[in-house]
C-alpha cells in the first residue's frame, strides 16, 4: 500500500535505537525525509546508516541531530533544528526514553518531576514547536510513542505510568483543537517489545516474558514502526484523538 506521504518531512525524537529507530525506518521506507536525534553521536550515525541501508534513502533524506529530548528545552530545540534542516515539519513522532522502575514507596517527588519533564513536558514542547506550521499548511501528523501503562498502569513503573497518562490527556485535547485543520494527533502504546530498554529492565531470558503476552511472542520493533507510519499516512486522515495499543493482546482493558 502506498501511504501517500513520500516527500513529507518528519522529526522523529529519540530515534537512534529501539522503537524510535524503527519508526524512522518505516517512514523513510515510504519516501519520507527524516530527522533523527540521539545523545551519542556514534550511535546516531550508526542509526542513520541503518535507515539509509534499509530504506534506500539518501544522505540528504536522513538528517542526524545530536539532541537530548529529556527536557522541554532540548525537545523544542530538536524540532527547531529538524525544521531548519528539512525546510519544515509535516510529521512529528514524539518519543523519549522511559523513567526508571519504581513503586509508590521508592518513587520520590523528584522522580516524578524528572518523569514529567521526560515524558509529558517534552511532548508538549515538541508539539508547541511543530504544530503551528502544520496548522498553517492545513496538513500534519503527530504520533506520540507512549506505553500500555497509559491505559493499564504498571505497578512497578509508577513514575512512567503517571507521566504517560498525562501525555494521553494532553494529546486528546490537542487532537480536538486541531482536527478541523487537517492535523491528526494520535499515540501508540507499545507493550513488551524486544528492545535495548527491555533488556535493561528485564531478566536475562527475555523470551520468558512472552508468557505474559497472549500472542506468545515479544513484539517486533519493525512491526511497531509500520503502525506509526500508517498513522502518518493519507489513509489515516480520519483517525485522530486515539491511542492504539500494540501489545500482542496484553492490555486487558476494554478501551
Amino acid at each position: 500500500m502506498d501511504l501517500g506521504i513520500s516527500g513529507k518531512r518528519a522529526a522523529v525524537a529519540a530515534s537512534s535505537a529501539g522503537l524510535g529507530l524503527s519508526s524512522a525506518m518505516s517512514l523513510a521506507s515510504e519516501g519520507v525525509r527524516v530527522a533523527i536525534c540521539g545523545r551519542r553521536s556514534e550511535t546516531l550515525e550508526s542509526a542513520a546508516a541503518t535507515i539509509r541501508n534499509g530504506s534506500g534513502a539518501s544522505s540528504a533524506d536522513v538528517v542526524t541531530i545530536a539532541a537530548d529530548v529529556s527536557s522541554p528545552e532540548g525537545a523544542e530545540g530538536f524540532v527547531g533544528q529538524a525544521s531548519a534542516a528539512l525546510g519544515g515539519i509535516d510529521i512529528l513522532v514524539a518519543n523519549a526514553g522511559g523513567p526508571p522502575a519504581g513503586t509508590f514507596d521508592s518513587t520520590s517527588i523528584d522522580d516524578y518531576r524528572t518523569a514529567l519533564d521526560l515524558n509529558l513536558l517534552s511532548t508538549v514542547a515538541m508539539c508547541r514547536a511543530a504544530v503551528p506550521s502544520m496548522l498553517d499548511q492545513e496538513w500534519g501528523r503527530v504520533v506520540a510513542i507512549t506505553s500500555i501503562g497509559a491505559r493499564q498502569p504498571i505497578g512497578t513503573l509508577m513514575a512512567s505510568s503517571t507521566a504517560r497518562a498525562g501525555v494521553t490527556g494532553f494529546l486528546k485535547v490537542l487532537a480536538g483543537e486541531v482536527a478541523s485543520s487537517g492535523v491528526t494527533v494520535n499515540s501508540v502504546l507499545p507493550g513488551i517489545h524486544r528492545t535495548d530498554r527491555l533488556a535493561g529492565l528485564a531478566p536475562a531470558d527475555l523470551d520468558a516474558l512472552s508468557a505474559d503476552v497472549p500472542s506468545g511472542v515479544l513484539g517486533n520493533p519493525a512491526d511497531f514502526g509500520e503502525v506509526v507510519a500508517f498513522l502518518c499516512s493519507q489513509q489515516a486522515n480520519f483517525i485522530t484523538g486515539t491511542a492504539v495499543s500494540v501489545d500482542g493482546g496484553a492490555t486487558r482493558a476494554l478501551l
